[in-house]
C-alpha cells in the first residue's frame, strides 16, 4: 500500500470516528435535555406544594370550624392569594368549601375527581389551561385524613423553565472541538502531502534520474529538517557517484592508452630485434665483433620488452588484488650491493655523477624481503630518476637504518616535479610533465610508482617523495627490520 492511499484511508476512518463522535455526543445531549424535563416535574411539584401549603395548613388547623362563614372567606381568601381555586370535599364526595360557593353540598366523583400526582393530572387535564391536583386533609400531625383539597392550578405554575445555559454552552464547546479536529486533520493531510509526499516523490524522480546516468541536475530543497538532510545526503550520494563515474571513464580512457602505449612500445623493440636478427641470417655481421654489438642491442630490447610485459602483468595482479610478493628473511647487504651495482654503470654510461653506497657503508640486518620485488622498485625509481636528468646531474642512493626500518633513498638533481603533479604521483596510469620540454618524460606506461608502492607495502613498509621545481627529487622507501 503506497503511503498516499494509507494517508488517505487514515483520514477518512479518522474523520467517520469524528462523525461517529458528534452524533453520540448529540443523542447525550438529548438524553440529557429529556432527564431535565424529568427532573422539572418534581421541581414543579414542589413549587405547588409551596403555593397550596397555607390553604392546606388552614384547613386542618379549622376543619371543626368549617361552618362558621369567616373561616370560609379567610380560607378563600388564602386560596385566592395563591392563585388557585379550591374545592375541599369530605371522604364521601360532598364539598364542603369551594373557591365556587354555588357548587358547595354538591357531590364529586372521587374516583376520576382525584389525582394526587402531577404525572396524571397532565393527563387528565388533556389541553385544558389548568390542572386539578388533590392533597389530602388530615387532623393533626398524626391524625386520620378527614378529606380531600382539589386545588385547580393554570398550567403556568406547572411549568418551571430552568436555564439550559450550561448545557449549550456544552454541546457548543463540544461541537467547536470536533470542528477545530476537522480542520487540523484536513491541514495534516495537506502538510503531509506537502512536506512528505510530493518531497519523496521529487526524491523518486531524483534517484532515476541518477539510475538513467544523469549526474548533471543538482538536488535542491529549500527547508532545514529530516527531509531537507535526507535531500542532502542524497545530492551529496549524486556528487560522488559523479565523481566515481568521471574517475572510471578517466581509468577507461586509461586503460585504453595503456594498452595502445605498450602495444607501441613492445612493437618498437621486437621490430629492432627482428630487424638484427634478419641481418645476422644475411650474413652482414662479417667478425666477431659486430655480432657481439648487436646482440648487445638486441638485449637492451629485449630487456625492454620485459620490464614493460612485466609492469603490465605486475598491473593486472594490483588490479585482482593478487601482487605476487614472496618475502624471505635475508641480510640486507649482500642483497643490496648486487642490486645497486647495475645502476651505477648506466648512470655513469648516462654522463651522470653516480653518488652511492661503498660495500661497508650498506647496513646489514635481517629483513623480510622479496629480492625480484625490491630489484624491480629501486629499477624504477632509479629509471624515473634517469628520465627526469641531463648529463652533468647527480644522482645519489643512501642506505642507512631509521627507528627500525631500513632506508633507501634515490635523490637526483634534476628537474623535479611540478607542484601540480604531486598529489597524482603514485596514481596509475600518472604521467607527468616536465619542467621543461623532454620526450623522454613521456616514455613509459605511468604504472612504475604505482607498483613501487603496492611492492613497499606489501613488505609491511611505506614510500614518499619530495621535490621542488628545478631542483630535483628524493624518494625513501622504510623496509621493516626483523
Amino acid at each position: 500500500m503506497s503511503l498516499n492511499t494509507w494517508s488517505r484511508r487514515w483520514l477518512l476512518t479518522t474523520l467517520g470516528l469524528l462523525i461517529i463522535m458528534i452524533l453520540s455526543i448529540l443523542a447525550l445531549s438529548m438524553m440529557l435535555f429529556q432527564n431535565r424535563i424529568s427532573d422539572e416535574s418534581n421541581l414543579s411539584m414542589n413549587q405547588i406544594r409551596l403555593k397550596v401549603n397555607p390553604t392546606l395548613l388552614a384547613l386542618e388547623q379549622n376543619h371543626q370550624h368549617l361552618d362558621e362563614q369567616n373561616i370560609h372567606d379567610d380560607i378563600r381568601s388564602s386560596a385566592r392569594e395563591s392563585g388557585v381555586l379550591l374545592t375541599y370535599v369530605n371522604l364521601d364526595g360532598t364539598v364542603i368549601l369551594s373557591s365556587v360557593p354555588t357548587s358547595e353540598g354538591t357531590q364529586v366523583n372521587l374516583r376520576s375527581s382525584l389525582h394526587y400526582d402531577l404525572h396524571h393530572a397532565v393527563q387528565t387535564a388533556n389541553g385544558n389551561e389548568s390542572l386539578e391536583i388533590a392533597f389530602p386533609v388530615m387532623d393533626g400531625p398524626v391524625g386520620s385524613q378527614i378529606g380531600n383539597a382539589i386545588f385547580s392550578i393554570p398550567q403556568a405554575m406547572v411549568t418551571v423553565q430552568k436555564p439550559m445555559t450550561f448545557l449549550v454552552i456544552w454541546i457548543s464547546v463540544l461541537l467547536l472541538l470536533s470542528l477545530v479536529l476537522s480542520l487540523f486533520l484536513f491541514r495534516m493531510k495537506r502538510k503531509l502531502e506537502k512536506q512528505l509526499l510530493s518531497p519523496i516523490h521529487q526524491l523518486k524522480l531524483h534517484a532515476e534520474s541518477i539510475l538513467k546516468g544523469n549526474y548533471e541536475e543538482q538536488i535542491h530543497y529549500n527547508r532545514t529538517d529530516e527531509m531537507g538532510d535526507l535531500y542532502a545526503m542524497l545530492d551529496l550520494m549524486r556528487t560522488e557517484i559523479k565523481h566515481m563515474n568521471e574517475i572510471r571513464i578517466q581509468q577507461e580512457q586509461a586503460q585504453k592508452e595503456l594498452i595502445t602505449n605498450i602495444s607501441h612500445d613492445i612493437k618498437t623493440p621486437i621490430t629492432t630485434i627482428k630487424a638484427y636478427i634478419e641481418a645476422i641470417e644475411e650474413g652482414l655481421c662479417n667478425d666477431q665483433e659486430t655480432l657481439m654489438e648487436y646482440m648487445r642491442v638486441m638485449r637492451t630490447h629485449t630487456d625492454k620488452t620485459a620490464r614493460l610485459v612485466e609492469d603490465l602483468l605486475v598491473h593486472a595482479l594490483q588490479e585482482l588484488g593478487q601482487i605476487s610478493v614472496e618475502p624471505r628473511e635475508m641480510y640486507s647487504g649482500p642483497v643490496l650491493e648486487a642490486m645497486l651495482k647495475p645502476i651505477e654503470h648506466v648512470v655513469l654510461t648516462k654522463g651522470l655523477v653516480y653518488d652511492g653506497p661503498q660495500s661497508n657503508d650498506i647496513p646489514n640486518v635481517l629483513v623480510a624481503i622479496d629480492p625480484t620485488r625490491i630489484e624491480q622498485v629501486i629499477s624504477n625509481l632509479a629509471a624515473n630518476a634517469l628520465k627526469h636528468t641531463s648529463p652533468g646531474d647527480t644522482i645519489r642512493i643512501v642506505t642507512e637504518l631509521e627507528s627500525g626500518h631500513l632506508k633507501v633513498t634515490i635523490a637526483d638533481s634534476g628537474q623535479g616535479i611540478r607542484v601540480q603533479d604531486m598529489p597524482f604521483v603514485f596514481q596509475r596510469y600518472f604521467r607527468g610533465q616536465a619542467i621543461q620540454a623532454d620526450q623522454r618524460v613521456q616514455e613509459g606506461t605511468g604504472l612504475g610508482l604505482s607498483i613501487c608502492q603496492s611492492i613497499i607495502e606489501a613488505h609491511g613498509g611505506h614510500i614518499s617523495f619530495t621535490s621542488k621545481e628545478g631542483q630535483g627529487t628524493t624518494f625513501r622507501f622504510y623496509l621493516p627490520i626483523c
